[in-house]
């Protein structure tokens, strides 16, 4: 599991302690819904809103405890994302294999989190290393997610997109014409973001939210150049170890900065049980002998950690609310704001691998469908024997045999399988064949093995079912309406081509 942990205002260098004060934070918190229409149907738009005083547990609702998934079978046989047919992306992308993402699907997982969250001073940090693709990162910005970093390199890329490693807002409120114009009055200053076409305005909507973008630096191994470019930047560091502490001295007094550091604790607790809850109770008291001794203490980090239905067995898995309140009360009555870490559970069935078959055969004893994706793509089946559900795009051929098969690639390499033992319909050459809940550790995972080179990306992004509060808790980072056509699909990462290898070499001695 994840260690949680704590992070002090006591700040390196100056490392003594010092009188603490944790002044009563009033508010409220409530909720409006509206309706909209969908195919002719009325469905709830549910607002929060919400700062930092105890109250009532929310309860799990549809929004927050299952969030609809994005890929589905329609009646015709052909699987959709998000009305979109996987069958038309195909064809529409500039090679294959490829990565396919709903763009709707990141907002609904999001929207668990922050209804979970209601009520908390809190920090969704979002974990980089789980997809560190550029639109995508920018997009969990704009909702209002921190970025959790564990190499220098993330660090930059976090900066480029647009994190503000020292952004903390405590309310903003915020109008919204939907298909008008967006409003936004944050500490006295009213900015107009966008004027867009359309409909004058169907709705306004007034939000409020405690929200914090605090970006956190973890890891075993920092080096001091990427710690004195997190002083500079003002990220909160992970201390790991007793010489991790010893760099960071080192690179808060170069640097002249004071840093914010988080301890890490590895509690004791036993994984059969509840393990949040006891990991947090183990926690609090940390808190309280260190309050005791005079150092003021702000956040409880609880790290990531839920998984997702890899099998597609429909099982019940935590939810972000499940976990949120099994540290509820206690991040409450120690006055805390709570950072979470979600990485896989944010991202993770956004998005499928789509390939294409090249053959099917077999050697006598074991079937084999050949696509042009690999472990070169997606590592994870060949790295660690990791499930990922697979299916084929399209109905099968009248009378196609469903068989047991090993799905392959062509890479020069007896580990290269996408998934094994699997049962489906003897597919046609060039038949569509997903991998499902490839938005997490796979692409950001991916190699150039023989000369594989990266695949590109793409979303699908609509309007329908999208969680419009979402998209507006930007408060002023977003410069983009979100106003958008149905079923358009849209690169967010170009394919590599060989000239993009062939540049590491130029100016190179022959």
């Amino acid at each position: 599991m994840a260690a949680a942990n704590l992070l002090t205002r006591s700040l390196l260098p100056a490392l003594n302690p010092h009188p603490s004060s944790h002044p009563n934070r009033g508010s409220a918190a409530a909720a409006v819904s509206f309706p909209r229409r969908h195919h002719g149907r009325l469905s709830s738009v549910r607002a929060s809103v919400s700062t930092a005083s105890p109250s009532p547990p929310p309860q799990p609702a549809a929004a927050a405890g299952a969030p609809k998934h994005c890929f589905r079978r329609g009646a015709d046989g052909y699987l959709y994302c998000e009305g979109v047919r996987v069958e038309d992306a195909m064809a529409a992308a500039a090679r294959s294999p490829f990565y396919l993402y709903s763009k709707p699907q990141v907002l609904r997982n999001f929207a668990a989190y922050r209804e979970a969250l209601q009520g908390l001073r809190s920090v969704v940090g979002y974990a980089v290393k789980a997809n560190n693709n550029l639109p995508l990162l920018r997009l969990l910005r704009e909702l209002g997610c921190g970025a959790v970093l564990v190499s220098g390199n993330e660090l930059r890329l976090a900066l480029h997109a647009g994190f503000d490693p020292t952004r903390c807002c405590s309310l903003f409120l915020k109008f919204y014409l939907l298909r008008g114009m967006e409003w936004i009055i944050e500490q006295s200053k009213c900015v107009c973001i966008f004027a867009s076409g359309g409909m004058p305005f169907c709705c306004c909507i007034l939000f409020a939210f405690w929200m914090d973008y605090r970006c956190i630096f973890n890891g075993n191994g920092k080096t001091l150049e990427d710690l004195k470019l997190a002083a500079e930047s003002g990220v909160f560091v992970n201390v790991d170890s007793e010489f991790d502490l010893e760099n960071i001295v080192r690179a808060a007094r170069a640097t002249g900065k004071k840093v914010p550091v988080l301890l890490r604790i590895n509690p004791d607790v036993d994984p059969q049980v509840d393990i949040f809850r006891d990991a947090a109770i183990l926690m609090v008291n940390y808190v309280d002998e260190i309050r005791a001794q005079g150092f003021e203490l702000e956040y409880l980090n609880i790290g990531g950690g839920l998984g997702i239905d890899y099998h597609h067995t429909d099982a019940i898995l935590p939810t972000p609310m499940d976990l949120i309140n099994t540290v509820r009360e206690l991040v409450l009555s120690r006055d805390l704001t709570l950072i979470i870490e979600p990485g896989r559970s944010l991202i993770a069935n956004t998005c499928c691998f789509v390939n294409k078959v090249t053959g099917v055969k077999s050697n006598g004893t074991k079937n084999f469908i050949v696509v042009d994706g690999s472990m070169a793509e997606l590592i994870r089946p060949s790295l660690y024997g990791a499930y990922q559900h697979i299916e084929l795009v399209s109905p099968p051929s009248p009378g196609a045999e469903v068989a047991t098969f090993d799905i392959v690639g062509p890479v020069c390499e007896s580990a290269d399988f996408l998934g094994k033992d699997r049962e489906l319909p003897t597919p046609d050459e060039g038949a569509g064949l997903v991998v499902h809940d490839a938005g997490a550790y796979c692409m950001s995972m991916a190699s150039t093995y023989n000369l594989k080179l990266r695949p590109p990306e793409y979303w699908v992004q609509t309007t329908t079912d999208i969680p419009f509060f979402l998209v507006l808790i930007s408060w002023g980072i977003c410069k983009n309406p979100p106003v958008e056509e149905d079923g358009s699909i849209i690169k967010i990462r170009h394919e590599e081509k060989l000239d993009d290898y062939m540049k590491f070499f130029d100016g190179l001695p022959a």
